[in-house]
């Protein structure tokens, strides 16, 4: 084994990082070791797909991808002498779905905003933003993402700028947004390809992210700086400004494009065109050997008349990217990628761009900062990917660094920085819905022309504890905590038989949306029921299952609750002393001004805010504005604990 490596054992150090970037059209790995404040990089292997594994960054064949990625690690291996167990990996950009959003969200008093209204806040514009893209590109909505980061661009308070709602005292909060998610099935065909050749992964980041954190150091991210990682399927578009990565997209335009305008106008394959377009520079005439077996020779001229629309057009939608995603003209433009190197490329994107000639740069000349090779020449703007896997994992910057247990594994996190506990459950793809369940549909009948409603059956709340203690949403996750989510359960819907409405024959005549029945029958939302000689009934007549009326103030059963009409409001208490009315295994409280009594649960837990949802009698499938959460006059939160008599209030405003 070489002397320069010998540092390495027959396992690869903790220390040491192996870097894949899997692309459209190649693989590179790569191993580095912590040298001070640089990465030393010590070994590098590539190899191109045989055949088409990848679509625009995206995995298609899963085994073709693990078969070149083995050969890649296997050469690696050979040349270090060494096992490599573990890998630090990248989810192409070309996935990422952004959407911006504006959200708004209304209290019914205005009252001190805290940190779970905040959160409250940005967790429904998230919500808003996954459901817009999703409904302009046509997904199923069971399909899950991965939130892999949002920014707050600004808050509003009653319709005023601020920086930051918490402890201000107001009704209307509003957030612009810039949320960013990741379906699922790019991560998992990812670890999915690893493992099959028994690699574990030991850190996720975005390409973009890895990309800007080779070309862009932390040092100089306080400027409004720009990242375009141009490979062969997709262009990555990353920005930053004030020290932080603020927006990431990706043009749909990227090398290929330029590869097949040559196989067009030269009738050449695929190999061919990508060896003229990367010769381009080297002579003022190319030869090579067309499909049908000629020898031809063309100019450099002719090439570039021949490549210049489709070098246009991406130049073109690389600028549009940068601008939309950045809100305007960034300080600077660094390209990257294999793609860059085109010649022509940098003065396209100066001309669309209509910025100074030189504020349009090269990637490469920074990646010294951060990194070093006696053998290899790390300036190559192709490294961007890869180099910047090994950066972000050597130095601590994703989340290797910060490690979150999430249900007894390690919780994906995409990015830097600081997390809450909502960043996280949304970062692993839970959703909204997980949090607060959904009570099963409520069935309505028309009884004599009278509504009577079956209730559907409630959700079970979501369990949420960070370090052994219950949790909120807001609370800030620090390295090494240990999160425990269950999702909550969402629960049926109801359902009704003709005979929990009336008895059926003995003379009584029973018609069923106009036509006549003698036997019991399943219900339907919508059904009308006519009955003769009708009881007298209340406006609106919850129903148990024994058909009887509910009393004005009784205890619902699990199945069927019903939230009484009637009865006076007394003040509202906290559960202890004189006022409290825990009494025969029940508990009562007042639920938006009705009386509402509950069976103390068998295991005697509390009730906790989220119990009440389904009582409310929204329909959370289908809600159409803000739902205000309030106890005891206060905003409230799902996992607030309940006493007895308290005051809630759930309501909807639109």
């Amino acid at each position: 084994m070489d002397n320069r490596h010998s540092i390495l054992t027959d396992t690869l150090p903790d220390q040491a990082v192996f870097a894949l970037d899997i692309g459209t059209r190649s693989i590179i790995g790569m191993v580095g070791m912590p040298d001070g404040e640089r990465i030393h990089i010590v070994a590098i292997e590539r190899a191109e797909h045989t055949k088409r594994a990848m679509i625009d960054g995206q995995i298609e064949d899963i085994d073709q991808v693990a078969k070149i990625a083995g050969q890649v690690k296997d050469r690696l291996e050979k040349k270090l002498g060494c096992r490599l167990n573990k890998v630090c990996v990248a989810a192409a950009g070309r996935a990422l779905r952004t959407e911006s959003v504006t959200y708004e969200m209304e209290l019914s008093r205005p009252q001190k905003i805290d940190a779970e209204s905040v959160s409250r806040l940005e967790a429904g514009a998230i919500s808003e933003a996954e459901k817009l893209f999703m409904n302009r590109e046509g997904r199923e909505s069971d399909r899950q993402f991965y939130l892999v980061g949002y920014t707050v661009s600004r808050y509003y308070l009653d319709n005023y700028m601020i920086s930051n709602l918490i402890d201000h005292h107001g009704r209307v909060l509003k957030a612009d947004i810039i949320a960013t998610f990741l379906p699922t099935e790019v991560v998992e065909s990812l670890y999915a390809a690893m493992h099959k050749i028994g690699l574990e992964v030991a850190s996720l980041t975005l390409e973009p992210i890895a990309a800007i954190n080779a070309a862009i150091p932390q040092n100089i991210r306080l400027l409004n700086l720009a990242m375009v990682d141009i490979g062969a399927g997709t262009s990555d578009i990353a920005v930053c400004r004030d020290g932080s990565v603020t927006g990431y997209t990706m043009a749909i335009l990227a090398g290929d494009e330029i590869t097949e305008s040559i196989m067009k106008e030269y009738l050449v394959d695929f190999d061919t065109a990508e060896k003229i377009k990367s010769e381009i520079d080297e002579a003022e005439e190319l030869h090579f050997s067309d499909i049908l077996g000629f020898e031809q020779t063309i100019t450099r001229d002719s090439i570039f008349q021949c490549i210049k629309e489709a070098s246009s057009r991406l130049c073109e939608e690389i600028s549009a990217k940068i601008l939309e995603v950045n809100g305007g003209m960034p300080s600077a433009v660094f390209l990257a990628g294999g793609g860059s190197r085109l010649s022509g490329l940098k003065e396209g994107i100066v001309e669309h761009l209509k910025i100074d000639p030189k504020r349009v740069a090269i990637a490469g000349n920074n990646f010294k900062i951060n990194a070093f090779s006696d053998e290899y020449d790390l300036e190559n703007p192709e490294y961007a990917t890869p180099l910047g896997i090994v950066i972000s994992a050597g130095f601590n910057i994703v989340n290797d660094s910060f490690r979150v247990i999430l249900n007894d594994k390690p919780a994906k996190l995409f990015r830097s920085g600081s997390f809450t506990v909502m960043d996280v459950l949304m970062m692993n793809g839970y959703n909204y819905q997980d949090m607060i369940g959904r009570s099963g549909q409520n069935l309505v009948v028309s009884v004599n022309g009278k509504r009577t409603v079956f209730y559907g059956e409630k959700a079970e709340p979501s369990v949420l504890k960070l370090n052994g203690e219950e949790a909120q949403l807001s609370d800030p996750v620090n390295t090494e905590d240990w999160i425990v989510f269950i999702p909550a359960s969402h629960g049926k819907s109801a359902s009704a038989m003709l005979s929990q409405v009336t008895e059926i024959g003995k003379g009584r005549k029973v018609l069923v949306n106009g036509e006549a029945v003698r036997e019991d029958i399943p219900l339907k939302s919508g059904d009308a029921i006519e009955i003769e000689d009708p009881a007298d009934e209340s406006e609106e007549e919850p129903v148990q299952k024994d058909g009887e009326k509910e009393p004005k103030e009784t205890v619902p059963d699990p199945v069927n609750p019903v939230l009484s009409g009637t009865g006076p409001i007394p003040q509202a208490g906290n559960g202890k002393g004189a006022d409290s009315r825990i009494s025969k295994g029940k508990i009562t409280f007042f639920l938006n001004n009705n009386p509402l009594t509950l069976p103390l649960k068998p295991d005697h837990q509390p009730y906790y805010l989220m119990d009440m949802l389904e009582y409310s009698g929204l329909d959370f499938k289908n809600v159409t504005g803000q739902v205000i959460l309030e106890v005891n006059g206060e905003s409230g939160y799902f996992q607030q604990e309940l006493h007895s008599r308290d005051s809630i209030m759930i309501y909807q405003v639109k």
